[in-house]
């Protein structure tokens, strides 16, 4: 029923953006005319309108070139293995230079992996990069399985695996466990392809540490509740039908909420840009939100298995992590060097939570560990904007290349 309701809005939504396309598309020929500024609230209006609702279609990355040295250099997308639940996608250059294999593992979270587009921007000058592109749960046939939490490391494992030995992680947030297990995974089976490092940037090892308004909503609640009240059935409409889902659209609500003021005032703002005629403006929190509204749905097993695992049992935490039903133990993880990256101000993973994974790598000597706590910059600052580009990728990609 919680996504049938949905479905109705969605349904009202793509009405409104039809009207307000008709609106703007009236207008349009009149905004910036001598009697101008009625008309332009008319056109702001209407481009508002046709902005209401999400969309459940991932963006494109939409890197078509790279500056390597002094040149600009073609990009081109390539999927290198895939699953019904993710692709290994690669951004192959049209160089000759070999460079370090990156894997940026992005977070299952309600977003597609071009969220991270900025993130792979700047990797992608020094690194071969590599990322996990998960896809909709909700278009994924029931005849394909469940998705859980060892699925998730599974995943990495074989990505891994397809990238070929001398490989490096970088794991974006959620994902920093799920890169730790597959690390320990990988150690204690002597795989041939363990990453040679990984970069755990704002993730949630220790969620006991300073813990966040995230962190005690996870908590609130028995795993109970969350089975009963987030989680949902995709309607007959979808691929996925009748796959159980953690749907996107309540953990976007979920985040809108944390920020509803800032998040309104971001739509005033751009409502006076379209008005003002401030085109420059208008696109950047445009670019933002068409970004930020495009979610996916999580299949359901593997929610509750986080939810459980990480923020209410503290499994990882306290070493006592299993994979397949098998404990895994993250002191087994000996040749993988290990850097950390914290934000100051990150409201959603606190400061000490991922530089928690560096006790639990007790085996990995000194010269093998790095951290790294970004002064000024809260969660989505660690890894994209002007702090991420000047101050904390270099300590990264040197990190990366000192254990190449």
């Amino acid at each position: 029923m919680l996504y049938d309701a949905f479905e109705v809005q969605s349904d009202l939504a793509q009405r409104t953006r039809s009207w307000g396309k008709l609106v703007h598309d009236a207008v349009s020929p009149w905004v910036g005319s001598g009697n101008a500024a009625p008309m332009n609230w008319w056109s702001a209006g209407a481009r508002m309108m046709m902005r209401a609702g999400l969309t459940f279609a991932r963006p494109a990355f939409g890197i078509d070139s790279i500056r390597v040295g002094n040149r600009e250099v073609p990009v081109t997308e390539e999927a290198t293995f895939s699953t019904p639940f993710g692709t290994l996608l690669r951004f192959r250059k049209d160089i000759d230079t070999e460079q370090p294999k990156v894997l940026v593992v992005a977070p299952l979270s309600g977003h597609f992996a071009t969220l991270l587009r900025g993130t792979v921007r700047t990797l992608l000058a020094d690194h071969d990069v590599y990322i996990t592109d998960w896809h909709n749960a909700r278009d994924v046939p029931l005849a394909d399985g469940p998705f859980g939490f060892d699925d998730y490391v599974d995943h990495l494992v074989q990505f891994l695996g397809a990238m070929g030995e001398g490989s490096h992680v970088v794991a974006v947030c959620q994902p920093a466990v799920q890169a730790l297990a597959a690390a320990a995974v990988m150690a204690q089976s002597k795989d041939i392809a363990p990453p040679r490092s990984m970069t755990l940037m704002a993730g949630p090892v220790d969620c006991r540490i300073s813990p966040t308004s995230v962190n005690k909503l996870a908590t609130s609640k028995p795993i109970a509740w969350f089975e009963k009240n987030l989680i949902a059935t995709v309607p007959k409409r979808h691929a996925g039908a009748g796959r159980r889902v953690y749907p996107g659209f309540m953990q976007v609500s979920a985040f809108v909420s944390m920020n509803a003021k800032r998040h309104q005032q971001s739509h005033a703002d751009l409502f006076w840009h379209f008005a003002n005629g401030e085109t420059d403006k208008a696109n950047q929190i445009e670019t933002f939100y068409d970004e930020y509204f495009a979610v996916l749905d999580l299949a359901a097993e593997f929610y509750i298995e986080t939810v459980q695992t990480v923020f209410q049992d503290y499994t990882l935490a306290k070493n006592e992590l299993t994979y397949r039903g098998n404990p895994i133990d993250m002191r087994s993880i000996r040749r993988t060097a290990l850097m950390t990256v914290e934000g100051e101000r990150d409201d959603i993973c606190a400061v000490g939570q991922t530089m928690a994974a560096h006790d639990l790598c007790s085996s990995l000597p000194p010269h093998m560990k790095s951290h790294h706590l970004q002064a000024g910059v809260g969660h989505y600052g660690v890894f994209t904007g002007r702090k991420w580009e000047g101050q904390t990728y270099p300590l990264v990609r040197n990190f990366i290349q000192s254990h190449a």
